[in-house]
């Protein structure tokens, strides 16, 4: 094959992973103004409704610009040789293989950060404030991003540079290893992202002892669930949406509760949506998803290695000297079909997952407080309730409201 034609190819599986998100996007955005089912109707009444679909439009706008611009952009840093230039910036920097890469991503992440951020500051602090969810000052919009560029240029800089290491130094069993690393690296992100990530960006606090902690212990103990790490995270802190999340496993596993969904949900409703999270972990889909997602980083390294050390790969992009991280960059680009294959599977497992813990949540619990609770969420979040299918089928890790209202009902 030559280079040209693995240049079109890729060019095409951009275009056409455009087209089909778009075409998902204005399908959904046709539905915007479907009257509400009667299951749901006591979600939004007429004036929340209205307001509902007009800040879903202007969500959608904004979108339709952003996704656009991403485009054009893409297109152009393609067929201006943009790979070559950036990879000649890296390559005056130092000989060293490892520090060109880094470089190299380095200049194309924060580039393509710096592109986004006009629409990211808009959507928060226009869209967002006009909704009334925005609660982030500017401050912290830009500390945010800072603290992303240096995580990302910290963890990611050690795994891309053990990863291209292993390269140089075992070949095609390079995968290996940097399975093994990525792995290890996984698992500790399970284990410990709430202990050690979170407080970068959230402060977190034990839940205060009174009834609504109470009830929580209470219905733990009844399920055989031991709980003693149950936090509040200071989510009004950038918004006002709701959340509450469960991490980690073994002695490390907590609950988070976002001081939003406390203020939004009344006690039985919150512990509801705790033993929600509980179906989680008793029906063991975190460690389900862990190792999926453990098998499927095996499959790509594997994969990886197959075709990294092609020459082919870096001329498709006009880049004369073949390397690991522009290779990297082409392999992406053509795995991007298969990876997106791959997430609808996992979007529909998750589906059946979210299904499940609500099942256990009204076994163990009750169905009728968590129903109240999802409504007051989708209400407060201004959430779309008749998405169309497909978009739902391509994007959505958790069933609809509508979907869910129906199974709690069974």
């Amino acid at each position: 094959m030559k280079p040209e034609t693995l240049f079109y190819i890729i060019i095409a599986i951009i275009i056409v992973s455009f087209i089909i998100d778009q075409a998902l996007d204005y399908i959904n955005a046709k539905h915007f103004n479907d009257p509400l089912p009667l299951e749901l109707q006591n979600v939004f009444d007429e004036a929340e409704y209205k307001k509902s679909q007009a800040y879903k439009k202007e969500r959608y706008k904004i979108s339709i610009l952003s996704s656009s611009v991403s485009l054009i952009a893409t297109l152009l840093f393609f067929f201006l040789d943009g790979f070559a230039y950036v990879d000649g910036l890296a390559r005056s920097v130092s000989n060293n293989e490892i520090v060109i890469a880094l470089v190299f991503f380095g200049i194309i992440m924060i580039t393509s950060d710096i592109l986004s951020t006009p629409f990211s500051y808009y959507s928060t602090f226009v869209i967002e404030e006009k909704y009334g969810f925005n609660k982030t000052t500017r401050k912290t919009f830009f500390l945010d991003k800072l603290k992303g560029w240096l995580m990302g240029a910290i963890i990611g800089g050690i795994i891309l540079g053990a990863i291209i290491w292993f390269y140089q130094a075992t070949g095609k069993n390079f995968w290996l290893y940097a399975w093994g690393l990525v792995t290890l690296f996984t698992i500790l992100m399970n284990l410990f992202y709430a202990r050690f990530i979170v407080p970068l960006f959230n402060k977190q606090t034990p839940l205060e002892e009174g009834p609504l902690r109470s009830k929580i212990e209470k219905y733990a103990s009844k399920v055989g669930f031991t709980l003693d790490k149950i936090f509040v995270i200071d989510g009004s802190k950038r918004s006002t949406k709701a959340n509450a999340y469960f991490s980690g496993f073994g002695s490390e596993k907590r609950v988070t509760l976002y001081d939003t969904l406390i203020n939004d949900l009344d006690e039985e409703e919150i512990v509801a949506v705790l033993a929600h999270e509980v179906g989680h972990y008793k029906r063991k889909h975190i460690i389900f998803n862990l190792f999926l997602a453990i098998i499927t980083t095996g499959f790509t390294l594997w994969l990886l290695s197959l075709f990294i050390g092609n020459p082919l790969l870096s001329e498709a992009l006009y880049v004369s000297k073949p390397s690991f991280h522009i290779g990297l960059i082409a392999f992406g680009l053509l795995y991007s079909p298969i990876s997106g294959i791959s997430g609808l599977l996992m979007n529909y497992m998750s589906r059946k997952f979210e299904y499940q813990a609500d099942d256990y949540a009204k076994k163990t619990f009750a169905a009728e407080p968590l129903i109240s609770g999802l409504k007051k969420l989708s209400k407060n979040s201004l959430s779309n309730v008749r998405p169309h299918p497909l978009y739902v089928f391509a994007h959505y890790s958790h069933p609809t409201l509508l979907q869910r209202f129906r199974n709690l009902k069974k």
